[in-house]
């Protein structure tokens, strides 16, 4: 018996079901089940028009579910790779900045909850957030917060 083909608009609002998707990311999932006579970009057209593909929504769910765990930087350029415009990430950009000191000393207190005791365990706590998208700024934060609460 032969298997019922799904279309693409089937396609794509089942992968919207699940989670927010960018317009970049939904198009290289759907093209590789497009035929010959499909329109990707109408169809993204039609589900962008009946606000059922929505940029703004995806980048407010993508900071959601990375705000806890990474820096800005990182953040932003995993935004940037999904195709978001520039002045969406300007936006994005000065309302993250505000709280990432708060973040990346949750994302610090998390992994090692005590104060470096030399300078090797200070870089490696540093190296450890910087990898993780915190900036060199906000690192600094942390520290100096923490040599305030113990001195």
């Amino acid at each position: 018996m032969a298997k019922l083909q799904i279309s693409l608009k089937a396609r794509a609002l089942r992968y919207l079901s699940a989670r927010e998707h960018s317009r970049l990311e939904l198009a290289r999932k759907l093209a590789r089940y497009a035929q010959e006579g499909d329109d990707i970009e109408a169809l993204l057209d039609t589900l962008e028009a009946a606000k059922l593909l929505s940029q703004a929504r995806f980048s407010e769910s993508l900071i959601h579910r990375r705000a806890h765990r990474y820096g800005n930087s990182r953040i932003l350029s995993e935004l940037q790779s999904h195709g978001i415009d520039a002045e969406s990430l300007a936006d994005i950009r000065a309302d993250l900045a505000s709280g990432e000191v708060a973040r990346a000393r949750e994302v610090w207190r998390k992994k090692f909850n005590h104060p470096p005791v030399d300078a090797v365990e200070r870089a490696k706590q540093m190296r450890f957030l910087l990898q993780r998208g915190f900036s060199l700024q906000s690192i600094r934060g942390v520290f100096k917060s923490n040599l305030d609460e113990d001195g």
